[in-house]
């Protein structure tokens, strides 16, 4: 990222963008100009054939090139060779007014570190959202995002917004996509960095061509990063409840057989209880090996369950898992002694059986896992 020698950097990805560009940039630089700003006005340019870059330079603002395709690459590139210290974003096919940006410039001021646009608690004129987006695809991701992240927004589709330089090194924003929307969202989210949400009007596409985006594959890369991202939403929890409810179903047939009311527990409703508990122990884990990735970029370090799985050593694991694992293979060992006992014919024990298997299987994730951690821990050191 360049040196801080400017207020604002406006920065406006563009592909192919020749004829609405020179309006977008007009306002842009009306802005600049009435609110007497120390600012600048970069085109992160994608891959333009038509004569978008041509423009962008006899109109005066700077130009730079990102040569790897994609929403989220030009943005980062666009931030990464700004100059300001308040950046605000926005597209160049004019469905948001740069002659409007006073509210996001007053806000970035007063402190706050992401200034959001909302478009859904603003205005959106006729034809300039389609349907599912607006009642469907926008909603949805817009609650699943403040569900899982703790964000307070009503639009995280909204592609005006403003945020500081030293907000956008510390996201360590990655996407390639639209799903850069969303990344920065649930970053913010997950540092706890207050967002600022102020109402917009989106205008309907000046260009009078088909859009950049597309609604499906777009939302499911949307949707799909959301779910990256929240390993104890799709992992952690969904597994606890495997685990304890597969534990609970064995349990209640320590002494054989149980019976609630018309309600008969066997043999089947163990190994169900079996299963149930190696997919929860499974998933866990496979839960925490995410979350260890990602504390590796800084995130989920302050996280409860990241704080307990940093208290397992390879010692702790190796004894807590050997134990479990021995008490399953001598209950085990006992079937075998009295099969052997009945001259190995034909004997009835299921449960002590299952109940081995399960002890044995459980002590050996743990046993094994720990070793995991030692080695990611080693890595980290």
């Amino acid at each position: 990222m360049e040196s801080i020698v400017k207020e604002l950097s406006i920065v406006i990805p563009c592909l192919n963008e020749e004829k609405t560009l020179p309006i977008v940039i007009k306002k842009a630089q009306n802005s600049v100009a009435r609110l007497e700003v120390d600012g600048e006005i970069i085109i992160s340019d994608n891959g333009s054939v038509d004569n978008s870059v041509e423009i962008a330079s006899r109109l005066g603002v700077r130009v730079v090139h990102c040569a790897k395709r994609g929403y989220g690459n030009a943005l980062r590139c666009g931030f990464e060779n700004a100059n300001g210290k308040f950046l605000i974003m926005g597209d160049a096919d004019d469905s948001y007014d740069f002659e409007k940006i006073d509210n996001f410039l007053k806000y970035l001021r007063e402190g706050n570190e992401i200034v959001m646009g909302t478009r859904l608690r603003g205005r959106i004129e006729k034809g300039a959202m389609p349907f599912l987006h607006r009642y469907l695809g926008t909603p949805v991701l817009t609650f699943i995002i403040n569900r899982l992240f703790g964000t307070k927004i009503s639009d995280c589709n909204c592609g005006m917004r403003g945020l500081t330089a030293e907000i956008f090194r510390k996201l360590k924003l990655e996407s390639s996509g639209m799903e850069f929307a969303s990344e920065m969202l649930i970053k913010a989210g997950i540092l706890r960095i207050k967002i600022k949400e102020i109402p917009i009007v989106l205008h309907k596409d000046r260009r009078g061509k088909s859009s950049h985006l597309h609604t499906w594959r777009d939302g499911w890369r949307h949707l799909k990063f959301i779910l990256l991202y929240a390993p104890d939403f799709v992992f952690t929890w969904p597994a606890s409840l495997f685990f304890l409810s597969g534990t609970a179903l064995m349990a209640l047939q320590v002494n054989g057989p149980f019976t609630w009311g018309n309600i008969y527990m066997g043999i089947h409703t163990m190994i169900l209880g079996l299963t149930l508990s190696i997919f929860g122990i499974s998933i866990f884990q496979m839960g925490s090996i995410i979350k260890i990735f990602s504390v590796q970029n800084d995130y989920y370090k302050n996280n409860k369950p990241m704080k307990w799985l940093k208290k397992i050593t390879i010692e702790r694991g190796l004894i807590f898992g050997g134990i479990i694992f021995f008490i399953g293979f001598f209950l085990d060992v006992a079937v075998l002694v009295k099969w052997a006992e009945n001259d190995f014919k034909d004997i009835f024990m299921p449960q002590a059986v299952i109940f081995g298997l399960y002890f044995m299987l459980i002590g050996l994730f743990l046993a094994f896992f720990s070793f995991f951690l030692a080695i990611m821990k080693k890595k980290e050191d």
